[in-house]
């Protein structure tokens, strides 16, 4: 199970090698193993906006 620790400029997550994801495989994201852990950085993204109902 992934440990996540929400920071402010992002979030830190855990994981083992069977946990990673393929952007995280591949190293798209900042990753450092140390010993059988895993430690992956992904910054937090703005919150989208919604889209806007049309007026009827």
């Amino acid at each position: 199970m992934a440990v996540r620790i929400r920071l402010p400029g992002g979030t830190l997550k855990m994981k083992t090698c069977r946990e990673l994801r393929a952007h995280e495989r591949d190293r798209r994201v900042p990753v450092m193993k140390m010993g059988s852990l895993y430690f992956v950085w992904s910054k937090s993204q703005s919150p989208q906006e919604k889209p806007r109902d049309s007026p009827r």
